[in-house]
């Protein structure tokens, strides 16, 4: 049975120009392929981290109850579960296999596989340690797409895989809170056999303690375990003296001394406290954030759309913007075509025909007649449409065809027991009435479920002056 590839990226901090550069350099580098592969789906590596997350939360818990101090990042975490566990249950109902595979992923290098936009915000997070701002996030998009373009189904979509890296990052946060409260317990322990000379009964911290949540987790002398044992034993004051200083000697054999490992912890513990705050603060904000402000102003798609040579696409409404930017996302994944390139034909269209009414306009050649004048640009054969004429006769013909048939059916049973040819053919014309009605709606149900709805366009008025 294979297993998912997990994708892993550590980044020390950049700051927001340093970062951009960077975006630059990694989109010049990422040669692409039509679809993402199965084996990087992140949803159940996801969930695992989520439960790592709650194991460590109830871990908190049990030692706030027997009186071990609590690392400072664990502080978040005990107040902001419900963050996470919302983002996580929204995250795995919003990203199917189906659509994450949909996203292009990377051709070849380490994260060959991998949704390119997963890469992308995995590389946002690193290199930011978790701290997500709009205004920065717009900036680095911005950045990557000037060496490559981002599909507008991906930035409409990196809020999910941003969150996806954040909790990514506090497993990794939870795995080195679980190592340092299972060393103070180590610690509480030792001390309450030897110090405090308890019998087994006595003893609130037992060795066998509470489950592991990896067993190769704990190594002997840990920082974690010499930075508490050092502070629990200066308040035993000369009952612990002695087991201090041996604690001191022990540690000097390995080339260093308490008093740095005390210094290290500490900075450690601060560390990982600003990661988890930012993740949960940067999870938050995410959730805020108007991604349709932000597609607006960076993608490419939009900017060119607005040069529509009638000038009508800007004062349209946001739905029917978005219908026309759907349209064109459908037909890039039809064609296998950029959706920029299919944008600048279908300018280099409207242009042509400037001043020709409606054929100057971009929609008519996205959801109307000339469509087929794009394919054309655009060199992609599609079977001949059907005009108008020929789908009402098609639609009429059909509903004529099973009316008779319907009533027809409904006549011969009515004359089953008369066995009349007179009867049989006056039942069949008053039978066609009704019959024509139920089949006309049974066609409708039909098609309603068969055939995509077409968005009417319309304009926005409510911004301009009265």
């Amino acid at each position: 049975m294979k297993t998912n590839k997990i994708l892993k990226i550590n980044g020390t901090p950049l700051d927001k120009y340093q970062l951009e550069k960077y975006l630059e350099k990694i989109a010049s580098n990422h040669n692409l392929v039509g679809k993402s592969q199965k084996n990087t789906y992140p949803i159940p590596h996801m969930l695992e981290s989520f439960k790592v997350i709650q194991d460590v939360y109830n871990l908190l818990n049990e030692h706030l109850k027997i009186g071990i101090s609590i690392h400072p990042a664990g502080e978040w975490l005990l107040d902001n579960l419900y963050v996470i566990e919302e983002c996580v249950k929204q995250i795995e109902k919003e990203l199917t296999l189906k659509k994450y595979t949909s996203f292009l992923g990377i051709a070849n290098g380490p994260y060959k596989g991998f949704a390119r936009i997963y890469v992308l915000a995995s590389e946002i997070a690193a290199y930011t340690d978790n701290r997500i701002e709009r205004k920065d996030l717009e900036s680095y998009l911005a950045s990557y797409q000037t060496k490559k373009t981002l599909s507008m189904e991906e930035i409409w979509n990196i809020g999910i895989f941003l969150e996806i890296a954040i909790i990514e990052n506090i497993r990794e946060v939870c795995e080195k809170i679980y190592i340092s409260q299972m060393e103070k317990y180590k610690a509480e322990n030792i001390v309450e056999r030897l110090v405090e000379n308890k019998n087994k009964q006595e003893q609130v911290f037992k060795n066998n303690g509470i489950k592991k949540i990896e067993k190769n987790v704990l190594n002997d002398m840990q920082y974690s375990f010499v930075e508490y044992m050092s502070y629990i034993l200066k308040r035993y004051g000369k009952k612990g003296y002695s087991y201090l200083k041996a604690l001191e000697e022990i540690v000097e054999l390995t080339g260093t001394n308490v008093s740095e490992i005390i210094k290290k912890e500490h900075f450690d513990i601060a560390v990982r406290k600003v990661s988890i705050g930012n993740s949960i603060t940067s999870i938050k904000k995410i959730q805020r954030i108007n991604f349709l402000e932000i597609f607006e102003k960076i993608n490419g798609v939009e900017e060119l759309l607005k040069q529509d040579p009638s000038a009508v696409y800007e004062k349209m409404d946001i739905k029917t913007k978005e219908y026309y930017r759907n349209k064109i996302k459908e037909i890039s994944k039809k064609t296998k075509i950029s959706e920029i390139y299919i944008t600048r034909k279908l300018l280099e269209i409207a242009n042509k025909n400037e001043g020709k009414g409606k054929k100057s306009h971009i929609g008519y050649y996205l959801i109307d007649e000339g469509i087929e004048d794009l394919y054309k640009e655009l060199k992609y054969k599609t079977k001949k449409p059907i005009n108008i004429k020929e789908k009402t006769k098609i639609y009429i013909s059909t509903i004529i065809i099973f009316s008779l048939i319907l009533s027809f059916y409904l006549a011969s049973l009515l004359n089953n027991n008369i066995n009349n040819l007179a009867v049989l053919i006056i039942s069949w014309i008053l039978f066609f009435v009704p019959a024509t009605e139920v089949v006309n709606q049974v066609i409708s149900y039909t098609l309603s479920k068969i055939v995509k709805p077409k968005l009417i366009p319309k304009l926005d008025f409510s911004k301009r002056n009265r």
